[in-house]
């Protein structure tokens, strides 16, 4: 099985060393590249061609929301996890917007890193817990329910995997929380996005709460 390739943009020493030695140390994975800033973005992504870009929001220049945006305009396959200090709103909306497949807290513990990495490598949208919940709130409040003449039918299972994906929670954490195999959560996740009709966690999220579906 290939490994899996990572690029980090990170301003921290510590934390991008860090995450280097942990990426390389683990089966499965390997740190492409690692960078204090966006500058020569592109160059640098076409040299290391990794399959997720680690991304800091607040770096010397331009800023990782920005450099998200260009990404995933230039290479819209590759898959973009934010990582931050930051619980504001504006930054979470930006970073969704930009294309982000999710968004974590570096409070998260570098074996929650490796968990969110291969999460977003099987097409899931990790966050950390407390910013699903607002991201949930936040869709609640501004986004209207859609009239739409088309009825979802979703199977008691399925309902059930979409809330736990709603609260923020991994394939994996879904996985026990329902006592089931991981790739049964993953069937019910295929079925959950062809009934829906999207493309991603984060898709799915915002169709069950304009819908009110969980």
């Amino acid at each position: 099985m290939p490994e899996i390739r990572i690029t980090i943009f990170e301003d921290s020493k510590h934390l991008r060393e860090s995450l280097q030695i942990v990426l390389n140390g683990t089966p499965g994975f390997m740190c492409a590249g690692a960078y204090h800033n966006c500058s020569d973005l592109l160059h640098r992504i076409e040299k290391d061609r990794p399959d997720i870009v680690l991304m800091d929001i607040e770096m010397p220049g331009m800023n990782g929301i920005e450099a998200t945006r260009i990404i995933k305009t230039t290479f819209p396959n590759i898959h973009v996890l934010i990582q931050t200090v930051f619980f504001e709103d504006s930054y979470i909306f930006d970073a969704i917007c930009a294309g982000a497949s999710g968004y974590i807290l570096k409070t998260t513990t570098l074996a929650g890193y490796i968990e969110a990495l291969q999460n977003v490598s099987s097409g899931g949208s990790p966050m950390t817990p407390g910013i699903a919940r607002r991201v949930m709130e936040l869709f609640r409040a501004n986004v209207p329910e859609r009239n739409n003449t088309d009825k979802v039918e979703l199977t008691t299972k399925e309902t059930a995997v979409l809330q736990h994906l709603v609260t923020g929670k991994s394939y994996k954490m879904i996985a026990s929380a329902m006592e089931l195999s991981l790739d049964t959560i993953k069937t019910h996740i295929r079925n959950i996005y062809l009934k829906l009709q999207v493309n991603s966690n984060t898709e799915a999220v915002a169709r069950a709460l304009r819908d009110k579906l969980v």
